[in-house]
């Protein structure tokens, strides 16, 4: 567990915020302002069973509460996670958690804490934390869009979160972007956003390009096994073109498929979080540009591409804390 430096002047109510993934969960208390007061983590892939995580959970969390006062200064817990359902609490057929079919997680953690508890998918609580806390601020109406191993999305209307009738609303990285293209192993569908636009699909871009063509390119000393996302970016950064093609082709992708969510929800800003962004312009100015001629007239030049305020190592707990505040 870590501590931060600066700890709780007041006796002002404090939220908890819990980010699980499929390796690690981290957890934090989190003040109405989005001050980290505390933080811990724990392995969430040791657990194969639910109730031994929220043992260690408990354990580890009731430490930190006991710090700021008792649990009486705690207004409530919010959680994000894989599959994560709003509406039920519960995550359901998270298929990089281990724990199967459908575990009603918030109800779980609720009756251990004593503590009222909210449970959404880690991209719907990324938007909310950005709406509360980040470049989303005084905004009604914005996409967030997650650029990591995966595409992760949370669409803000008229100031609501859109969880569709059964939670489950938002899904763009999954959306079908090239009909019969590349195959997605999660989903078993070919042509998804996430196969394109994410580490994961500049990694598959590149192997592709370089079986292509036999051009030079700094990424021919890298053993294909070891070729990722960052070691495409740093080919790029020293001007490598094929580097550079591949982040162009990238952002063509996403470029396209922002113009078809813009033109879906009419959005004040798209605003981009994640590994990916690290790129900077390599990958945000085809983004732009291809958005752009994708769009048609009424909506052009009406929608800004933001990179996210919120520091990454604070990001996730942050967006589950902002649960508690901000209810969809």
């Amino acid at each position: 567990m870590s501590k931060a430096t600066s700890t709780p002047a007041s006796l002002e109510p404090l939220a908890i915020g819990i980010d699980i993934g499929g390796t690690g969960t981290k957890f934090g208390i989190v003040d109405r302002i989005g001050n980290v007061l505390f933080t811990g983590d724990l392995s969430t892939k040791k657990h194969k069973k639910i109730e031994t995580f929220i043992e260690e959970l408990h354990d580890k969390l009731s430490a930190l509460i006991a710090t700021v006062g008792g649990a009486g200064r705690i207004r409530g817990i919010g959680v994000g996670a894989p599959n994560g359902n709003f509406y039920t609490g519960t995550i359901e057929y998270a298929p990089n958690l281990p724990w199967k079919g459908i575990v009603p997680l918030a109800q779980l953690i609720q009756d251990k804490f004593q503590l009222p508890t909210n449970l959404t998918n880690d991209a719907n609580a990324a938007a909310i934390g950005e709406m509360m806390y980040g470049a989303a601020q005084g905004m009604k109406d914005f996409i967030m869009i997650t650029l990591g191993t995966g595409v992760g999305s949370g669409i803000v209307a008229n100031g609501h979160l859109i969880l569709g009738h059964d939670g489950f609303a938002g899904e763009l990285g999954h959306t079908i972007i090239i009909p019969d293209g590349r195959f997605h192993e999660g989903t078993g569908k070919h042509g998804s956003l996430e196969s394109y636009a994410s580490a994961t699909g500049v990694m598959l871009t590149a192997k592709e390009v370089l079986a292509k063509t036999k051009d030079k390119s700094l990424l021919r000393d890298i053993p294909l096994d070891e070729i990722d996302s960052r070691k495409v970016y740093d080919a790029a950064v020293q001007g490598d073109k094929i580097a550079k093609e591949i982040f162009d082709y990238t952002g063509k992708i996403l470029g396209l498929a922002l113009a078809n969510f813009v033109m879906f929800s009419s959005p004040e800003a798209i605003i981009l979080f994640g590994g990916l962004t690290k790129a900077g312009d390599l990958i945000l100015k085809p983004t732009r540009e291809n958005m752009e001629a994708n769009l048609i007239q009424v909506f052009q030049n009406r929608v800004k591409i933001l990179v996210s305020h919120l520091r990454e190592s604070d990001a996730a707990i942050l967006g589950a804390s902002a649960l508690v505040w901000e209810m969809p």
